[in-house]
């Protein structure tokens, strides 16, 4: 793991940012599709520790991004090539666009600039999206990759985020899946291989530390 002022120059505000996975009202919220991962993001204090993040980004002025799955209530453009689709269409609570199930859940919240990125189809917060040319126009070179779940979307978005060239960064507890003691295997066993594993508390600490922000880069080149 990479020191202090490592992990400090690799979440420089201006070239990083924070990327909330999922982190919606049907998949983590009190009326949640899947109340198994919803009580443990919550229980766990992962929810909390994503809010957490989010205002502190909003404070160094770390760019936000809040990846949203999300299905039209035709299905048309879904996936239905696995299991876990065919078995998301089935359930009670559905991601419909436009509905209370793909806002994001509080406590998490949602600043003017931060960017919400919405997607149709498949397992991956970033491949097929928007989010890699968002970035990429934003001068990013660092994914923080924070939200749910272990199981699916949080790995896919740290692979595709490695794949592409990015530096990834997984804050280890602002992330949950099922079971619990699966989340701490798939970071020690998985997540560490591709990416750099910190806390909350790491991530805010080196946002605390007196550098140049994005607004501040802004700045300086409109004038």
């Amino acid at each position: 793991m990479p020191s202090a002022d490592q992990l400090a120059e690799q979440l420089d505000p201006v070239t990083t940012a924070l990327l909330t996975v999922e982190c919606q009202q049907g998949v983590v919220g009190d009326h949640s599709a899947l109340p198994e991962l919803a009580a443990q993001a919550r229980s766990s204090g992962v929810l909390q520790q994503v809010a957490r993040l989010v205002a502190g980004a909003h404070e160094a002025g770390v760019q936000v991004l809040h990846a949203v799955a999300e299905r039209r209530p035709d299905g048309r453009g879904a996936n239905h090539n696995a299991r876990l689709f065919r078995a998301a269409g089935r359930l009670p609570v559905q991601q419909h666009s436009g509905t209370s199930a793909v806002r994001i859940a509080p406590p998490i919240e949602v600043a003017d600039e931060d960017l919400v990125v919405r997607r149709l189809h498949g397992l991956s917060p970033i491949a097929g999206t928007d989010v890699d040319a968002l970035l990429r126009n934003l001068g990013c070179r660092t994914v923080i990759v924070v939200g749910v779940s272990a199981n699916i979307a949080v790995p896919n978005a740290v692979f595709d985020a490695v794949n592409l060239g990015y530096t990834a960064v997984v804050a280890r507890d602002a992330i949950a899946g099922v079971p619990a003691d699966y989340t701490p295997a798939m970071i020690r066993n998985t997540l560490a291989l591709v990416a750099t594993i910190a806390t909350t508390d790491e991530v805010l600490a080196c946002w605390k530390r007196p550098r140049r922000t994005r607004r501040d880069r802004t700045a300086s080149e409109a004038g």
